[in-house]
C-alpha cells in the first residue's frame, strides 16, 4: 500500500519529465537524430543482406576498366560504344550516374580547332555520343548544387508535377545551382535525372531526394526518372500534409517519403550486392547477352580515385551508383520504408509517455534486481517492436526518444527513490565521511561489521614526491600562491589515481601516498597502479606547459611502487582514527620512491610488482638494491611507458642489458664500454651512474661481487 501511495508523490515528477521530453522531441536536436540514425543502422546490420532484384545491373567503371581504357574521363566515343553495346544487347533502360558538363577536349575535331587545322572529316566524339543517346534508352545524369549559385538551365522534363495540399514554404530540397550536360548531349538524351545523394549530418546516406526544387521548377532524381520512364507515366502527384510532403504518386506506384520528399532507402546489403559488370567488358563485347537483355542498367563507378563513394548503414565505402540501384529496387518492388512525419510524431510522443510511466512503475514497485530485468525486458520488447515495424510493416519510427525516456526516467526515479527511502543512511554516511574516507564510509554502510577490522592484505603501495620542492617553495613569497600551485598539481594527480581505482591514503606535504586492493578488491591492482603512474607522468607534460605560460616553475616528480603484504584497517585513537595501511611493504615503497632521483627515473617498481603485471610495459631492470634498514635485497625496474620498445629503444635496451650482465659478472671494463655506448645513444642518468660505478669498482679491484648496491642513507 505504501508503494502505491508513493506513486502519487512522484506524479508531478512523472508529468514534468514527460512534458520536458515531449518538448525535446519537438525540437529534435541533431545529436538525438544521429543517435536514432545509428540505432536504425544497427537494425540494418542485424537484419543483414536481403535478395535484390536481378533486373537491376550495374555497369562499373572499375579499376580494371580504367587500366584497360585509360584514365577518367574517357573520350566520349568510348562511352557511346558502351551505350550502343548495351542497347544492342536489349537493355530496357540505361541510367548514367555521371555528367558531361564540358566538351570532350580529346575529340579530334576539337584538337584540330585548337591547332587551327581544318577539321575535315575528323570525328567529333561529342556528336558521336549525342547520336548514340538519340537512339538508345538512356536517362542522362546531372547534379544540383545546394550551396553555390551555378546559373545553368536545367534539362527539360516531360513529366507534369502536380502539388496537392501544399501550403507554406517549399518543402522539397531547394538547389542553388545545377551542373548539366553540354547542350548537344542534353538535347539528344531520352530524359534526365539528378544523381544527388545528400548524406545526413553524420555523413551517412540514408535518403535519396526524389524531387528537387530549382528556379521555380521541380526536377526528378535519376532513380525516380528511370522508373517513371519505364512506366510511361507523365503525371506525378506530390501530396502534402501539415508537416510537408507525405507521398509521391506515380501512376499506380505510391511512394511514401519524409517531409522533404526524400525516400528512406531500404538497403539490401553492402557494396556489390547487385550484379556488377565491368565497363571494359561491355566496351569489348565480352559479356553474355542474357546479363543485359530486359535489364535496368546503371552506368557508374566504384573506382576509389573517381570519388563516387558514399557511406551507408552497411559500409563506409559504398559506390554511389548502388545507392540509386537500391532506390529503384525499392520503388519497383514496393519495398519502400515510410518515413511519415505525422505517424512518427504520434507514435513517438505516445511512446515517450508510456516509457516514463512504465519506468516509474517498475522502479517504485519492484526490487532493484527485478527492476533491472523488467526494464531490460521492456527495452528488448520495444526494440523488437520497432525492428518489426521497420522491416515487416515498412514504417520508420523513432526509437531514440523512447530509449532516452526510459533511461532518463529510470535514473530520475531511482534517484528520487534513493533520496526518499535512504535519507537516514545518507546522514550516517556524512557523519562517517568526516572520520574516514568516503570510500570506507560507503563500505561501512554495506558491511559495517568487517570493514574496520584490521587484516593482512596484499596491496600495491604508491608514493610520489615533487623534486626540489623546498627550493620551489622558497621561490614563492606568498603562501597562498604556493598552496594554489600545489593544488594545481595535486588535483589532476589525485583524479588519475581515483580513476584507476586507487585509494588516496594521505597527502604528506608535496607527497602523495596511495594504495590499491583495499578497502575493496581491485583486479590487476599492480597494473592499475603502474597505469596511474604512467598517466601522471603524461599529464605533467600538459600541466607544465600551463605552469610555464603562467611564469610558474614546472613540476618534476618521482614515483615508487611496491606490491606486498600490509595491515589494513582503522587505526588511531578513540577520538580520531582513519582507515590506513601499515607494514614493511609501506616503508619499502617509500624508499623505492626516494631512489628515483639517484637513478634518474620517473617511475621505479620492485620485482614483486613486476611479477603481478598482466599487461606489456616498456621497462628495464635498474639495479639490485638493499635500502637502509632492510636486510632483503630487491630488484627494481624503471617503467618507461605502455606497450613495447620502439626499434631505437630496443637497440638501447639490448645494449644496456648486455652491459648489466657484464657488470654483474664484475667485468667492469667491458661493461663500461657498453654503458658508454648506451649513454651516447641516450643521455640517461642510469647509464652515467653505471659508468661511474665501473670506474670505481675497477680501481677497488673487487674480487667477490654480488651485484647488490647497498644504500647507507634513506
Amino acid at each position: 500500500m505504501n508503494r502505491f501511495k508513493s506513486l502519487w508523490t512522484i506524479l508531478p515528477i512523472l508529468l514534468l519529465l514527460t512534458v520536458l521530453l515531449e518538448m525535446l522531441y519537438l525540437k529534435n536536436p541533431v545529436l538525438l537524430q544521429n543517435i536514432n540514425n545509428t540505432l536504425m543502422d544497427a537494425a540494418f546490420l542485424y537484419r543483414g543482406p536481403t535478395p535484390v532484384d536481378s533486373r537491376i545491373v550495374i555497369v562499373d567503371v572499375d579499376e580494371r576498366s580504367l587500366k584497360a581504357l585509360g584514365q577518367w574521363p574517357w573520350s566520349r566515343n568510348k562511352i557511346a560504344q558502351v551505350l550502343q553495346n548495351l542497347t544492342d544487347a536489349g537493355a530496357a533502360m540505361i541510367g548514367l550516374d555521371m555528367v558531361f558538363a564540358e566538351k570532350d577536349n580529346s575529340s579530334p575535331v576539337n584538337i584540330a580547332r585548337e591547332l587551327n587545322v581544318t577539321a575535315g572529316t575528323l570525328p567529333d566524339y561529342d556528336r558521336i555520343l549525342a547520336q548514340t543517346l538519340s537512339r538508345t534508352p538512356t536517362i542522362a545524369g546531372f547534379t544540383f548544387d545546394f550551396d553555390k549559385v551555378i546559373p545553368n538551365q536545367p534539362p527539360q522534363n516531360s513529366a507534369i508535377f502536380i502539388q496537392r495540399g501544399k501550403s507554406g514554404p517549399e518543402a522539397l530540397p531547394v538547389a542553388q545551382g545545377v551542373v548539366t550536360n553540354i547542350p548537344l548531349l542534353q538535347k539528344e538524351s531520352y530524359s534526365s535525372g539528378s544523381f544527388n545523394t545528400v548524406p545526413d549530418s553524420d555523413g551517412i546516406v540514408r535518403y535519396v531526394p526524389l524531387l528537387i526544387s530549382y528556379d521555380a521548377g521541380i526536377y526528378p532524381a535519376l532513380s525516380f526518372e528511370i522508373v517513371r520512364t519505364l512506366l510511361g507515366t507523365r503525371k506525378v502527384d506530390i501530396l502534402y500534409d501539415e508537416n510537408g510532403v507525405s507521398q509521391i504518386n506515380m501512376g499506380q506506384i505510391q511512394i511514401p517519403t519524409n517531409a522533404q520528399g526524400k525516400l528512406f532507402i531500404n538497403y539490401h546489403g553492402g557494396a556489390k550486392t547487385y550484379p556488377y559488370l565491368s565497363a571494359v567488358d561491355i566496351y569489348a563485347n565480352r559479356f553474355d547477352r542474357s546479363q543485359i537483355e530486359g535489364k535496368i542498367i546503371l552506368l557508374g563507378t566504384s573506382a576509389a580515385g573517381l570519388l563516387d563513394l558514399r557511406a551507408t548503414p552497411f559500409e563506409n565505402v559504398y559506390p554511389g551508383v548502388e545507392v540509386h540501384a537500391n532506390a529503384i529496387d525499392n520503388i519497383i518492388n514496393n519495398d519502400m520504408i515510410a518515413a511519415s512525419s505525422s505517424i512518427n510524431s504520434l507514435v513517438t510522443m505516445g511512446a515517450i509517455f508510456l516509457s516514463v510511466l512504465v519506468s516509474a512503475l517498475i522502479v517504485n514497485l519492484a526490487s532493484p534486481l527485478m527492476s533491472f530485468g523488467l526494464i531490460l525486458g521492456y527495452l528488448m520488447t520495444g526494440a523488437t517492436f520497432y525492428y518489426r515495424m521497420l522491416f515487416e510493416e515498412h514504417l520508420l519510427l523513432n526509437f531514440a526518444y523512447p530509449l532516452l525516456s526510459t533511461m532518463l526516467a529510470v535514473f530520475v526515479f531511482t534517484f528520487v527513490k534513493i533520496y526518499t527511502e535512504n535519507r537516514q543512511k545518507e546522514i550516517i554516511s556524512e557523519k562517517f565521511a568526516k572520520k574516514v574516507s568516503p570510500q570506507v564510509a560507503a563500505q561501512l554502510l554495506k558491511n559495517p561489521k568487517n570493514i574496520f577490522t584490521a587484516s593482512e592484505e596484499e596491496i600495491t603501495i604508491f608514493f610520489s614526491d615533487i623534486r626540489n620542492f623546498t627550493t620551489i617553495s622558497e621561490s614563492f613569497e606568498n603562501p597562498k600562491i604556493l598552496i594554489d600551485y600545489l593544488n594545481t598539481y595535486m588535483s589532476p594527480m589525485s583524479e588519475i589515481i581515483i580513476s584507476h581505482e586507487g585509494t588516496i591514503d594521505k597527502y604528506i606535504g608535496d607527497a602523495i601516498m596511495a594504495y590499491w586492493n583495499a578497502p575493496i578488491r581491485v583486479k590487476n591492482h599492480a597494473d592499475k597502479a603502474v597505469g596511474a603512474a604512467i598517466k601522471q607522468i603524461e599529464a605533467l607534460q600538459t600541466l607544465n606547459r600551463d605552469l610555464i605560460q603562467k611564469g610558474l616553475p614546472p613540476v618534476d616528480i618521482g614515483i615508487g611502487i611496491h606490491t606486498g603484504l600490509a595491515i589494513v584497517g582503522e587505526m588511531g585513537s578513540e577520538g580520531r582514527s582513519d582507515y590506513t595501511v601499515i607494514g614493511d611493504a609501506i616503508n619499502l615503497g617509500s624508499r623505492i620512491e626516494g631512489l628515483c632521483k639517484t637513478y634518474g627515473a620517473k617511475i621505479l617498481i620492485t620485482a614483486d610488482t613486476k611479477e603481478k603485471l598482466q599487461h606489456p610495459y616498456r621497462l628495464r631492470e635498474v639495479d639490485i638494491v638493499q635500502v637502509k634498514g632492510k636486510n632483503r635485497a630487491v630488484t627494481i625496474y624503471e617503467i618507461l611507458g605502455f606497450g613495447r620498445f620502439s626499434e631505437e629503444e630496443a637497440k638501447i635496451d639490448k645494449l644496456y642489458r648486455h652491459a648489466r650482465r657484464l657488470y654483474k659478472a664484475a667485468r667492469f671494463e667491458e661493461a663500461y664500454i657498453l654503458f658508454q655506448k648506451a649513454y651516447a645513444l641516450e643521455e640517461h642518468t642510469l647509464f652515467a651512474l653505471y659508468m661511474e660505478r665501473c670506474v670505481a669498482y675497477k680501481k677497488q679491484e673487487i674480487k667477490e661481487f654480488d651485484g647488490i648496491h647497498r644504500f647507507t642513507t634513506k
